[in-house]
């Protein structure tokens, strides 16, 4: 087999070699074998924990940095990716709003705030950029939105006409939306969300029911902030005649999603469709011979909007064969039935799982491994 062009598209192995480890370890092997071939070094993700730092790997897009206000109010350093042409930025929310920036005996979503991810959206705005895309995994948040909103200009108003400030606790209170501040750059930029969840806005498969007690909630908050997300609601579909219970996924990130097709007219897709987009990994695909990707484990989940659905989805869409390798291999009567090229472990010899993650032997696993399978591809078969 012939092998002008190869697309690698890998995932992390989590705890062991980022995206863009593992990219480097396959082309590093490629090349060794396949000194003439091309290779398209795309590492990815699914839109949540790790997704700004593998698109900052790919080359197309640089690291920002800004200080913005936390989930408690406190200041942090968010970091999101810019494309080199400035034009896209691609940002996760737990940057300014996640849960692990709270010590677990803070954490109450009645007094925590999305204000920061507006803040973060407002400096990419600033750098000229006119395409958000938004992962909405991790959030320490369940306040529909709001403190997002009230960064971007939004005020939320109670009965008496006082100004609130836009905690979990503050959307109950919510009696009337003043559009009349919101920054007017805002309207020339295409949102996307990632979201990989389709809970409703509120309700017992809603934001605060479903979500809130990881966040720390109680039983009683978790009702508390169910109703605020009911009446928050309700003033949405009242002033803009927009009805969040009908949305797919508004009920993500404390009801983040909701803000975001609700006010922004935002995009809802998978995360990992939403990272392919942005990396123009269809435009990639032309002339390949062979997809690469990749993730720790592989095992049914890894088919449930996770990066090897969707790279393999897209190579199926293109007619360029897709193979994978992994730390291990699980579900296999699942996996060898969705139409990858092959599936491999790279194992080489019985390690402890922690020996296995130690990051030199995996690199050497991955590496070794994909040099055999380049040796077998290009063999001269007569």
């Amino acid at each position: 087999m012939e092998l002008r062009k190869i697309v690698v598209a890998p995932d992390s192995f989590k705890g062991s070699l980022t995206a863009g480890d593992v990219a480097d370890g396959c082309i590093g092997a490629i090349s060794r074998v396949v000194p003439g071939c091309e290779c398209v070094r795309l590492p990815v993700a699914d839109g949540g924990e790790g997704t700004v730092e593998a698109l900052a790997a790919t080359g197309g897009f640089d690291y920002k940095e800004c200080r913005v206000t936390g989930p408690l109010g406190e200041t942090v350093l968010a970091r999101y990716a810019l494309s080199s042409d400035g034009n896209t930025a691609v940002m996760e929310m737990a940057q300014a709003a996640g849960l692990t920036l709270i010590p677990e005996n803070r954490r109450n979503p009645l007094l925590t705030t999305t204000y920061g991810v507006g803040e973060m959206m407002l400096d990419a705005v600033g750098r000229g950029c006119k395409k958000i895309c938004m992962g909405l995994g991790g959030s320490a948040t369940n306040d529909g939105g709001m403190g997002m909103l009230s960064a971007l200009g939004y005020r939320f108003l109670d009965k008496d006409g006082d100004l609130l400030k836009g905690t979990g606790a503050d959307l109950e209170k919510v009696a009337y939306i003043d559009c009349s501040c919101v920054d007017k750059r805002i309207k020339d930029v295409e949102f996307i969300a990632a979201c990989d969840v389709d809970n409703p806005f509120y309700g017992k498969n809603g934001a605060a029911f479903v979500f809130a007690p990881q966040k720390g909630a109680s039983a009683e908050v978790v009702q508390r902030l169910d109703k605020g997300l009911r009446n928050f609601a309700e003033i949405i579909a009242l002033q803009f005649g927009i009805n969040l219970e009908e949305v797919a996924g508004s009920g993500a990130a404390g009801g983040l999603g909701g803000a975001f097709c609700a006010f922004l007219k935002a995009k809802m897709m998978p995360g990992i469709e939403m990272v392919l987009d942005a990396v123009k990994f269809d435009d990639c695909l032309k002339n390949a011979d062979l997809i690469i990707t990749g993730e720790g484990s592989i095992d049914r989940q890894s088919l449930m909007g996770k990066v090897l659905s969707g790279v393999l989805e897209r190579g199926k869409k293109a007619g360029v064969p897709v193979l994978a390798v992994g730390g291990c291999l699980k579900d296999e009567d699942v996996i060898d039935n969705v139409g990858f090229c092959g599936v491999f472990s790279i194992m080489q010899r019985v390690l402890t799982l922690e020996e296995a993650m130690q990051p030199e032997n995996a690199r050497h696993n991955l590496e070794t491994t994909v040099s055999q399978i380049m040796r077998l591809l290009t063999a001269p078969w007569k």
